[in-house]
This record gives structure tokens, sequence and C-alpha cells, in this order.
């Protein structure tokens, strides 16, 4: 364990207006990648493309995706957006959320993560993650901060899950998320096979009540930085004022024994911890099951095959 994997900056930044945004954004990548050499790194840029429907509240702020894509643009890097989403494609929702033009003008290409390549957990079961994420030099994970009816809130750790390639996704949930399942603990698992890592989470408006699609929005005015997901998570969940044994990802992840559930060990700025933290967010009291039923799983798969196919 190094202070590095345990340090985490926070900003506060009341909503996406571009200066204050692109300043803040500079304050927290700027000594976050210090140590790497940024002009010709191959920079994947993975925010949470969930959807089109509602996706300007649903998926990362696109303007939060924009300016992350051009601090790292500025650099030199050889940046790329990429994502998996639930329904339709990378593109589409981009296209919905009114970024893609403007990615496209950048010459930011968009990665669809159609090509995969096996690795396999500590349970033995393989999984196909997304090449465009295990070849980049830095991988970048852009997540929104969101209460979830499955997960009760969905923070860094989860939008990890969004390297995972294609309908394997959906099929997770139908072979391992019964009562009894792997869901969470795989989630878990599957961190130690990503690259090097930077987390860089959208909590400026976050969703709240439900989710992952249909909840409200909640002014939350934050941005939360940090090399471990595990320990960004454990941060914000204290922000969020959620307790830690009501996140089955947090659960899963100390089970583990992995590094960053102990707020306390945690290497950040106390003072302004306690001033971004707030009252009010309000997450799902009874969690849905996170097995799809048979029927839902075909009709969605259906539903995804039929988008992608007609995708942009």
């Amino acid at each position: 364990m190094t202070i590095r994997d345990l340090h985490i900056s926070l900003a506060a930044q009341p909503d996406y207006e571009e200066a204050t945004l692109t300043e803040t954004l500079h304050n927290l990548l700027a000594p976050a990648t210090a140590a790497i050499t940024l002009r010709g790194t191959t920079v994947l840029l993975k925010p949470n493309l969930l959807t089109s429907q509602n996706c300007n509240l649903s998926c990362t702020d696109t303007r939060f995706i924009v300016a992350t894509a051009r601090w790292f643009v500025d650099q030199g890097s050889k940046v790329l957006v990429g994502d998996s989403p639930s329904f339709g494609s990378a593109k589409s929702v981009l296209k919905s959320a009114g970024a893609l033009q403007t990615l496209q003008a950048m010459k930011v290409p968009v990665s669809e993560f159609k090509q995969h390549r096996m690795v396999q957990l500590s349970n033995g079961i393989q999984v196909g993650l997304a090449q465009a994420a295990l070849d980049c030099d830095l991988l970048v994970n852009l997540p929104k901060v969101k209460a979830h009816g499955q997960a009760r809130v969905t923070l860094a750790v989860k939008n990890c899950f969004g390297c995972v390639s294609g309908f394997q996704k959906p099929w997770w949930h139908m072979l391992h998320g019964g009562a009894n399942g792997m869901f969470f603990d795989m989630l878990a698992d599957l961190l130690a096979h990503l690259p090097p890592s930077l987390h860089l989470v959208d909590g400026i408006t976050a969703m709240h009540k439900t989710g992952p699609i249909n909840g409200k929005a909640f002014s939350l005015g934050c941005i939360v930085c940090g090399t471990n997901p595990v320990a960004v998570d454990t941060a914000l969940l204290y922000i969020l004022q959620v307790p830690f044994d009501h996140s089955p990802l947090w659960i899963a992840a100390k089970k583990a024994g992995l590094i960053g559930t102990d707020l306390a060990e945690l290497v950040l700025d106390r003072q302004l911890l306690d001033t971004l933290r707030v009252k009010g967010f309000r997450v799902p009291t009874e969690l849905a099951p996170v097995r799809f039923n048979p029927f839902r799983f075909f009709k969605n798969s259906g539903k995804r095959l039929w988008l992608r196919l007609h995708a942009d």
C-alpha cells in the first residue's frame, strides 16, 4: 500500500460553467498526472453513457466529458472516449446529449468496445474486457454520482463495469445476480485486471431518489479524483451521508480486502471533505433484484441488438 493509493483530491464545483470547470479540472488533473508523460500517451475516457433516455442526467454530463477530453488533448495525449451502453451505442448517446460533434471537431474518436480480450477472475470465471480499455496507457474513469435501484448508489467502482464488453453485462446479471450470487464480488475482483487508472467523478449535478435512469437531479457541487476507485467511493459515500454498509459494492470491496475502505486511512483535505458533505441525498430503501427475470433479459437483449444494428 502506498500513500498514492489512498490520496483523494476534492474540489467544490457548483456548476458546469466552462471557465470554472476547466480551471477546477486542471487543478485536479495536473497534480494527479504529474508523474506521467502525457504527450503521445493513449488516454481512454470511460464515462457513464448508459442510454439516450434522460441522458443529460442519467449519463456523465457531456460538458464534463468534453472539458476533460480537451484538457488531455491540450497535454498532447491521444484521447478517445469509450463505453458499451446498455441501449444503443456510445455514439448515439453522445449525439443525443449534444457532444458527438464537439468531440469529432476535437478529433477525439469514440470506441464502442466491440473488441474484447478474455481475462480470468480469481473465482475462475472468464470475462471479456474491452480491448480499448486494456490497451490504453491511462484509463480515466468518469462516473456520474447516481442513486441506483439495485446497488443503492453507483460511483467509481460500478462505472468500471462498463469495461465489460457488450452483452456480457446483462448476462452477468442473469448468471451471478441471484440472492446468493457473486455479482458485486465479481465487480470488485474486476478492478485488478484494469490498466493504470484515474477516477474523476462528476458530482456536480447528481441523480438521487432512484436510478440509474429516472431519478431526480440533486445539486451535489463537487468533483472527486483519485487513483483508487474504492477509496474514491469511500470518500463519496461519506459526502453523501450514505452509510458504508448500505453499499453492496463497498461491502464487496471490504470483504475482498481491497485498499481504500477505511475512511481514516484516506489522505485528503478533511476540512473540505466535511464542507462538501450534504444532507438530503436520497437513495432507495429497498433494493431491486440484481438478477433479471428471463423474460426481461431476452426482451432487453433483443432491444439492445436492434439499437446496435440501427445505431449511427
